[in-house]
């Protein structure tokens, strides 16, 4: 599990200088904590998470030494600008369901022969445990021909007793079509008359 360190944030200080001064802001919330604790991570350690780490992900974070078993809740990126501005954090209760997303990960495209692929889903959102929380969900789409379909309901993750989807079952995660390539009728007797 990854951990990421953090310091309690002053919030005499705008989030806007902290940025500037290479700061990532957040803020860490959860049954067990009174309110929510604002922090600062160095942009540095955010980036460096965020390569191996997403919504949904579960880490470990200190805050001032003190560790807390988190799932990043929400990121904040500046598209514009290329960061990160700001993280916020769930700190988990072991014995408490918690609401997340797992990410879907299309595997084998390049062996998909015959039509277009069409990912209709990126993530899954679902309550569990702490103990069962699931980051990415692999879905294997080597041997898909055109007309076929995976829903939510054929993948692993809706087989989990410990997992509650809140994703519909019947929900497509990716589909292969037929490859529409037609050539207006216009254009084919300019083709005709040229020869």
């Amino acid at each position: 599990m990854n951990t990421l360190k953090a310091e309690r944030r002053s919030m005499d200080v705008k989030a806007k200088r902290l940025r500037r001064e290479g700061y990532v802001t957040g803020s860490v919330f959860g049954r067990q904590i009174e309110g929510s604790i604002p922090i600062k991570i160095l942009k540095a350690d955010a980036e460096r998470l965020l390569k191996t780490s997403s919504k949904g992900s579960q880490i470990m974070l200190e805050v001032d030494g003190q560790p807390y078993d988190v799932l990043i809740k929400a990121i904040d990126y500046n598209g514009l600008a290329g960061v990160v501005n700001e993280i916020d954090f769930q700190a988990l209760v072991s014995t408490e369901k918690v609401h997340s997303v797992a990410e879907v990960i299309f595997v084998n495209h390049d062996k998909v022969a015959s039509g277009v692929l069409q990912e209709s889903l990126k993530e899954i959102s679902y309550k569990a445990l702490p103990a069962a929380l699931v980051e990415k969900v692999k879905v294997d789409v080597g041997e898909m021909k055109i007309g076929d379909i995976i829903r939510v309901k054929d993948l692993d993750i809706a087989n989990d007793k410990d997992i509650d989807l809140l994703t519909d079952l019947d929900a497509v995660v990716v589909s292969v079509t037929a490859v529409h390539n037609s050539v207006p009728e216009e254009e084919e007797k300019e083709e005709e008359t040229a020869e």
